[in-house]
Protein backbone atom coordinates (compact mmCIF):
# COMPACT_ATOMS: atom_id res chain seq x y z
CA UNK A 1 0.00 0.00 0.00
CA UNK A 2 1.62 3.64 -0.72
CA UNK A 3 1.44 6.19 1.76
CA UNK A 4 2.71 9.27 -0.23
CA UNK A 5 5.74 8.80 1.88
CA UNK A 6 9.27 7.61 0.72
CA UNK A 7 7.96 4.50 2.30
CA UNK A 8 5.64 1.85 1.39
CA UNK A 9 4.14 -0.63 3.74
CA UNK A 10 4.06 -4.00 2.36
CA UNK A 11 2.40 -7.49 3.72
CA UNK A 12 4.29 -10.67 5.00
CA UNK A 13 2.16 -14.03 5.35
CA UNK A 14 3.57 -14.22 8.90
CA UNK A 15 1.78 -10.72 10.22
CA UNK A 16 -0.91 -10.87 12.05
CA UNK A 17 -4.23 -8.65 12.47
CA UNK A 18 -4.82 -6.84 15.44
CA UNK A 19 -7.79 -4.77 16.13
CA UNK A 20 -9.50 -2.22 12.48
CA UNK A 21 -7.10 -4.70 10.54
CA UNK A 22 -4.39 -2.84 11.90
CA UNK A 23 -0.96 -5.57 11.25
CA UNK A 24 1.63 -6.61 13.84
CA UNK A 25 4.22 -5.54 13.19
CA UNK A 26 3.82 -2.98 10.31
CA UNK A 27 6.52 -3.93 7.48
CA UNK A 28 7.94 -0.82 5.34
CA UNK A 29 9.71 -0.88 2.41
CA UNK A 30 11.10 2.13 0.41
CA UNK A 31 9.23 3.39 -2.78
CA UNK A 32 12.85 4.05 -4.84
CA UNK A 33 14.84 1.48 -4.81
CA UNK A 34 17.78 3.76 -5.31
CA UNK A 35 17.49 5.10 -2.26
CA UNK A 36 20.69 6.34 -0.43
CA UNK A 37 21.18 6.29 3.07
CA UNK A 38 21.77 9.94 3.71
CA UNK A 39 18.55 10.06 1.82
CA UNK A 40 16.81 7.70 4.27
CA UNK A 41 18.32 9.72 7.26
CA UNK A 42 16.58 12.79 5.60
CA UNK A 43 13.23 10.99 5.20
CA UNK A 44 13.18 9.32 8.72
CA UNK A 45 13.95 13.11 10.30
CA UNK A 46 10.93 14.36 7.80
CA UNK A 47 8.34 11.62 8.60
CA UNK A 48 9.26 10.96 12.40
CA UNK A 49 5.82 12.01 13.65
CA UNK A 50 4.10 9.53 11.20
CA UNK A 51 6.96 7.09 11.98
CA UNK A 52 5.95 6.89 15.49
CA UNK A 53 2.03 7.24 15.47
CA UNK A 54 2.42 4.20 13.42
CA UNK A 55 4.96 2.21 15.83
CA UNK A 56 2.13 2.89 18.51
CA UNK A 57 -0.66 1.64 16.52
CA UNK A 58 1.50 -1.51 15.62
CA UNK A 59 3.80 -2.04 18.20
CA UNK A 60 6.73 -2.96 15.90
CA UNK A 61 8.13 -1.65 12.35
CA UNK A 62 10.11 -4.13 10.19
CA UNK A 63 12.03 -1.65 7.74
CA UNK A 64 13.20 -4.03 4.80
CA UNK A 65 15.27 -2.99 1.78
CA UNK A 66 16.09 0.24 2.68
CA UNK A 67 20.39 1.17 2.50
CA UNK A 68 21.45 0.02 5.72
CA UNK A 69 24.41 -2.63 5.53
CA UNK A 70 26.89 -2.10 8.38
CA UNK A 71 26.73 -1.34 12.04
CA UNK A 72 27.78 2.24 10.86
CA UNK A 73 24.77 2.89 8.77
CA UNK A 74 22.60 1.08 11.42
CA UNK A 75 24.22 3.52 14.12
CA UNK A 76 23.11 6.56 11.93
CA UNK A 77 19.79 5.32 11.50
CA UNK A 78 19.30 5.36 15.03
CA UNK A 79 20.85 8.73 15.31
CA UNK A 80 18.58 9.69 12.32
CA UNK A 81 15.22 8.73 14.63
CA UNK A 82 16.58 10.96 17.30
CA UNK A 83 15.55 9.03 20.36
CA UNK A 84 18.01 9.40 23.41
CA UNK A 85 20.00 6.27 24.46
CA UNK A 86 19.88 4.72 27.47
CA UNK A 87 23.02 3.52 28.97
CA UNK A 88 23.51 -0.37 29.17
CA UNK A 89 23.72 -0.46 33.07
CA UNK A 90 23.00 -2.84 35.16
CA UNK A 91 21.85 -5.38 32.31
CA UNK A 92 21.61 -9.10 32.97
CA UNK A 93 22.86 -9.92 29.40
CA UNK A 94 27.07 -9.19 28.28
CA UNK A 95 26.85 -7.15 25.55
CA UNK A 96 29.62 -5.95 23.42
CA UNK A 97 29.82 -2.22 21.97
CA UNK A 98 30.10 -2.49 18.28
CA UNK A 99 30.04 1.12 17.39
CA UNK A 100 29.00 4.69 19.18
CA UNK A 101 24.92 3.67 19.91
CA UNK A 102 25.04 0.09 19.02
CA UNK A 103 25.75 -2.78 20.90
CA UNK A 104 25.80 -7.34 20.22
CA UNK A 105 22.54 -8.24 21.15
CA UNK A 106 22.98 -11.14 23.30
CA UNK A 107 26.46 -12.72 23.59
CA UNK A 108 25.10 -16.48 24.70
CA UNK A 109 25.32 -19.47 22.25
CA UNK A 110 22.99 -18.62 19.43
CA UNK A 111 21.41 -22.56 19.47
CA UNK A 112 20.22 -21.79 22.88
CA UNK A 113 16.35 -20.09 23.16
CA UNK A 114 16.24 -16.80 24.96
CA UNK A 115 12.72 -16.75 26.12
CA UNK A 116 10.21 -13.87 25.73
CA UNK A 117 10.43 -10.91 27.88
CA UNK A 118 10.56 -6.86 27.98
CA UNK A 119 13.51 -5.57 27.55
CA UNK A 120 15.59 -4.53 31.04
CA UNK A 121 11.81 -5.24 32.47
CA UNK A 122 13.46 -6.08 36.06
CA UNK A 123 15.03 -2.69 36.48
CA UNK A 124 12.49 0.45 37.40
CA UNK A 125 13.85 2.52 34.28
CA UNK A 126 13.65 -0.25 31.34
CA UNK A 127 14.07 1.52 27.39
CA UNK A 128 10.90 2.35 25.82
CA UNK A 129 12.24 1.67 22.06
CA UNK A 130 14.62 -1.14 20.89
CA UNK A 131 16.06 -0.97 17.34
CA UNK A 132 17.41 -4.64 16.03
CA UNK A 133 19.86 -4.88 12.77
CA UNK A 134 20.47 -7.74 10.91
CA UNK A 135 23.87 -8.04 9.79
CA UNK A 136 24.58 -10.77 9.35
CA UNK A 137 21.30 -13.51 8.11
CA UNK A 138 20.95 -16.36 9.34
CA UNK A 139 20.73 -19.59 7.52
CA UNK A 140 18.43 -21.39 8.79
CA UNK A 141 16.18 -20.10 12.03
CA UNK A 142 17.47 -18.21 14.30
CA UNK A 143 14.45 -15.29 14.12
CA UNK A 144 13.64 -12.98 16.79
CA UNK A 145 10.22 -13.51 17.46
CA UNK A 146 7.43 -10.39 18.98
CA UNK A 147 4.36 -10.44 20.58
CA UNK A 148 1.99 -7.92 21.67
CA UNK A 149 2.27 -7.93 25.80
CA UNK A 150 -1.09 -6.77 26.37
CA UNK A 151 -2.35 -9.99 24.40
CA UNK A 152 -0.68 -11.88 26.67
CA UNK A 153 -2.04 -10.52 30.10
CA UNK A 154 -5.73 -10.90 28.78
CA UNK A 155 -5.16 -14.55 28.17
CA UNK A 156 -2.89 -15.33 31.19
CA UNK A 157 -6.09 -13.22 33.04
CA UNK A 158 -8.54 -15.55 31.56
CA UNK A 159 -6.51 -19.07 31.93
CA UNK A 160 -5.20 -17.91 35.55
CA UNK A 161 -6.88 -15.04 37.27
CA UNK A 162 -5.99 -15.71 40.70
CA UNK A 163 -2.27 -15.91 39.83
CA UNK A 164 -2.27 -12.35 37.72
CA UNK A 165 -4.06 -10.52 40.27
CA UNK A 166 -1.30 -11.58 42.85
CA UNK A 167 0.65 -10.13 40.40
CA UNK A 168 -0.95 -6.84 39.73
CA UNK A 169 -1.02 -6.47 43.59
CA UNK A 170 2.31 -7.19 44.87
CA UNK A 171 4.85 -7.48 41.92
CA UNK A 172 7.50 -9.46 41.14
CA UNK A 173 11.32 -9.45 42.44
CA UNK A 174 14.17 -10.94 40.54
CA UNK A 175 17.13 -12.25 42.27
CA UNK A 176 20.36 -13.24 40.22
CA UNK A 177 23.75 -14.30 41.60
CA UNK A 178 26.58 -13.79 39.83
CA UNK A 179 30.41 -13.29 39.96
CA UNK A 180 33.29 -11.64 38.54
CA UNK A 181 33.41 -12.88 35.36
CA UNK A 182 30.57 -12.90 32.29
CA UNK A 183 29.36 -16.61 32.03
CA UNK A 184 29.74 -16.81 28.37
CA UNK A 185 26.83 -19.75 28.31
CA UNK A 186 23.66 -18.02 29.66
CA UNK A 187 21.83 -15.44 27.99
CA UNK A 188 21.86 -13.69 31.42
CA UNK A 189 25.35 -14.09 32.10
CA UNK A 190 26.47 -10.98 32.87
CA UNK A 191 29.20 -10.32 35.59
CA UNK A 192 28.97 -7.68 38.28
CA UNK A 193 31.87 -6.07 36.66
CA UNK A 194 30.41 -5.57 33.10
CA UNK A 195 26.31 -5.14 34.67
CA UNK A 196 27.71 -2.05 36.74
CA UNK A 197 30.74 -0.70 34.22
CA UNK A 198 32.99 -1.41 37.43
CA UNK A 199 35.66 -3.46 39.47
CA UNK A 200 34.75 -1.20 42.79
CA UNK A 201 32.00 -2.97 44.74
CA UNK A 202 31.63 0.31 46.62
CA UNK A 203 31.14 1.91 42.95
CA UNK A 204 28.84 -1.25 41.99
CA UNK A 205 27.08 -0.54 45.46
CA UNK A 206 25.98 2.91 44.59
CA UNK A 207 25.04 2.41 40.50
CA UNK A 208 23.10 -0.70 42.18
CA UNK A 209 20.66 1.15 44.54
CA UNK A 210 20.37 4.11 42.29
CA UNK A 211 18.26 1.34 40.58
CA UNK A 212 16.45 0.29 43.64
CA UNK A 213 18.89 -3.18 43.47
CA UNK A 214 20.65 -4.24 46.68
CA UNK A 215 23.79 -6.71 46.23
CA UNK A 216 24.99 -9.21 48.81
CA UNK A 217 28.09 -9.92 48.63
CA UNK A 218 29.39 -13.95 48.96
CA UNK A 219 33.46 -13.27 48.17
CA UNK A 220 33.41 -12.02 44.67
CA UNK A 221 30.18 -13.11 43.75
CA UNK A 222 27.15 -11.09 44.82
CA UNK A 223 23.57 -11.83 44.80
CA UNK A 224 21.83 -9.09 43.08
CA UNK A 225 18.21 -8.48 44.46
CA UNK A 226 15.60 -6.14 43.28
CA UNK A 227 12.89 -4.47 44.95
CA UNK A 228 9.30 -5.51 44.37
CA UNK A 229 8.61 -4.46 40.64
CA UNK A 230 5.25 -3.79 38.75
CA UNK A 231 4.85 -7.02 36.84
CA UNK A 232 1.67 -5.83 35.35
CA UNK A 233 1.93 -2.03 33.27
CA UNK A 234 -0.84 -0.17 32.05
CA UNK A 235 0.49 1.77 29.12
CA UNK A 236 -1.04 5.09 28.84
CA UNK A 237 -0.68 5.35 25.15
CA UNK A 238 -2.20 2.74 24.19
CA UNK A 239 -4.74 2.70 27.16
CA UNK A 240 -4.11 -1.20 27.66
CA UNK A 241 -2.89 -3.34 30.64
CA UNK A 242 0.80 -5.37 29.21
CA UNK A 243 2.31 -8.18 30.82
CA UNK A 244 5.66 -6.31 31.78
CA UNK A 245 7.80 -8.19 33.39
CA UNK A 246 10.82 -10.73 32.81
CA UNK A 247 9.07 -13.58 34.58
CA UNK A 248 10.20 -16.41 32.04
CA UNK A 249 13.67 -15.33 31.86
CA UNK A 250 13.85 -15.07 35.17
CA UNK A 251 11.96 -18.15 36.91
CA UNK A 252 13.80 -21.31 37.34
CA UNK A 253 11.51 -23.92 38.26
CA UNK A 254 10.05 -27.29 35.86
CA UNK A 255 8.50 -25.10 33.27
CA UNK A 256 11.72 -23.30 32.37
CA UNK A 257 14.40 -25.60 33.67
CA UNK A 258 15.30 -27.10 29.90
CA UNK A 259 15.70 -22.71 28.74
CA UNK A 260 16.38 -21.19 32.14
CA UNK A 261 19.43 -19.93 34.37
CA UNK A 262 19.50 -21.69 37.75
CA UNK A 263 21.13 -18.55 38.89
CA UNK A 264 18.21 -16.79 38.54
CA UNK A 265 15.19 -16.64 40.18
CA UNK A 266 11.73 -14.43 40.44
CA UNK A 267 9.20 -14.43 43.22
CA UNK A 268 6.05 -13.06 43.54
CA UNK A 269 6.82 -9.08 45.33
CA UNK A 270 5.16 -10.80 48.67
CA UNK A 271 7.28 -13.54 48.71
CA UNK A 272 5.02 -16.29 47.74
CA UNK A 273 6.70 -18.83 45.44
CA UNK A 274 5.66 -18.04 41.36
CA UNK A 275 2.81 -20.49 40.42
CA UNK A 276 4.77 -23.04 37.74
CA UNK A 277 1.29 -24.15 36.13
CA UNK A 278 0.48 -20.75 35.15
CA UNK A 279 4.33 -20.38 33.36
CA UNK A 280 4.11 -23.29 31.69
CA UNK A 281 0.81 -21.66 30.51
CA UNK A 282 2.46 -19.07 30.22
CA UNK A 283 5.03 -20.15 27.59
CA UNK A 284 2.28 -21.91 25.82
CA UNK A 285 0.16 -18.87 24.94
CA UNK A 286 3.42 -16.69 24.00
CA UNK A 287 3.98 -19.18 21.28
CA UNK A 288 0.66 -19.19 20.15
CA UNK A 289 0.63 -15.86 19.35
CA UNK A 290 4.05 -14.57 18.48
CA UNK A 291 5.20 -13.30 14.94
CA UNK A 292 8.11 -14.76 13.63
CA UNK A 293 9.36 -13.12 10.80
CA UNK A 294 12.80 -14.38 9.29
CA UNK A 295 15.40 -11.96 9.29
CA UNK A 296 16.91 -10.71 5.70
CA UNK A 297 20.30 -9.03 6.05
CA UNK A 298 19.45 -5.54 6.23
CA UNK A 299 16.75 -5.93 8.32
CA UNK A 300 15.94 -3.49 11.00
CA UNK A 301 13.27 -3.85 13.33
CA UNK A 302 12.10 -0.92 15.87
CA UNK A 303 10.17 -2.32 19.01
CA UNK A 304 7.85 -0.25 21.22
CA UNK A 305 9.51 -2.12 24.81
CA UNK A 306 6.56 -0.95 26.78
CA UNK A 307 4.20 -2.96 24.80
CA UNK A 308 5.68 -5.91 22.95
CA UNK A 309 7.59 -8.80 24.51
CA UNK A 310 10.70 -10.07 22.07
CA UNK A 311 12.23 -13.42 22.21
CA UNK A 312 15.36 -15.36 19.98
CA UNK A 313 14.62 -18.54 18.68
CA UNK A 314 17.86 -20.98 18.69
CA UNK A 315 19.98 -20.77 15.07
CA UNK A 316 19.75 -24.16 13.15
CA UNK A 317 22.60 -23.38 10.69
CA UNK A 318 25.20 -19.93 11.06
CA UNK A 319 25.79 -17.14 10.69
CA UNK A 320 23.73 -15.04 12.55
CA UNK A 321 24.68 -11.12 13.80
CA UNK A 322 21.94 -9.38 15.20
CA UNK A 323 22.92 -6.19 16.71
CA UNK A 324 20.86 -4.01 19.04
CA UNK A 325 20.39 -0.20 20.39
CA UNK A 326 18.87 0.96 23.02
CA UNK A 327 16.76 3.97 23.94
CA UNK A 328 15.11 5.68 26.80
Amino acid sequence: MATGKPFREVELPQQKPQDEGVLFPAVLSPNNTTLELSAFEDAIRTHKPWLESLLLKSGAILFRGFPVISPYDFNRVVEAFGFPELPYVGGAAPRTQVVDRVYTANESPLDREIPFHHEMAYLPNPPTKLFFFCEEEPEAEGETPIVLSHVIYEKMKEKHPYFVAKMEEHGLRYTKITGDDDDPSSYTGSSWKSAYKTDDKTIAEERAAKQGIKLEWMGNAVKIISKPLPAIRFDEESRRKTWFNSLVVSYYGPATEKIGNPNTSAEVGNGDPVDDDAVKDLLKIMKEECVVIPWKKGDFLLVNNLTVLHSRRPLIKPPRRILASLCK
